[in-house]
């Protein structure tokens, strides 16, 4: 079903929960977001292959080469948020989008908003993070 959202849409606590409005507005969101991380990671691949490192200096050299580090765990990062993306539109294909893996209850607009890749309630997050902070101790 095609939906078309008004120029300044907000998901509100008033409609129906997930609505084909709201689900479209996160729709929207997610690839809005994945198309910047894919350009971001295009625009790294271009700066990265301009050549090897040139820098004569051994303190700039380890500089530039600091730098290319952080900047490849960066694109890393990305590539694992591009992955969860896909799985929140895949959620929004199947109809399961902002509902609570564990419990099946809503997840809630405002953490959607704030978190659009969550898959978890927060009390369910919270739960679970408890659970990974006792294991951790052990």
């Amino acid at each position: 079903m095609l939906v078309t959202l008004p120029p300044d849409y907000r998901p509100t606590g008033d409609e129906e929960f997930m609505s084909p409005l709201q689900l479209e507005y996160f729709r929207q969101k997610l690839l809005k977001w994945r198309g910047d991380l894919l350009r971001e990671a295009g625009e790294t691949l271009t700066s990265m292959g301009q050549g090897g490192i040139i820098e004569a200096d051994l303190t700039d050299r380890a500089s530039v080469e600091t730098d290319r580090a952080l900047e490849l765990r960066t694109r890393d990062r990305a590539r694992k948020l591009i992955a969860k993306i896909d799985q929140a539109l895949e959620r929004v294909e199947n109809g399961t989008y902002g509902y609570c893996e564990e419990t099946g209850e809503p997840i809630g607009l405002r953490r959607l908003e704030a978190r659009p890749i969550a898959t978890l309630s927060i009390e369910a997050q919270e739960r679970h993070e408890r659970m990974e902070r006792v294991h951790r101790d052990d």
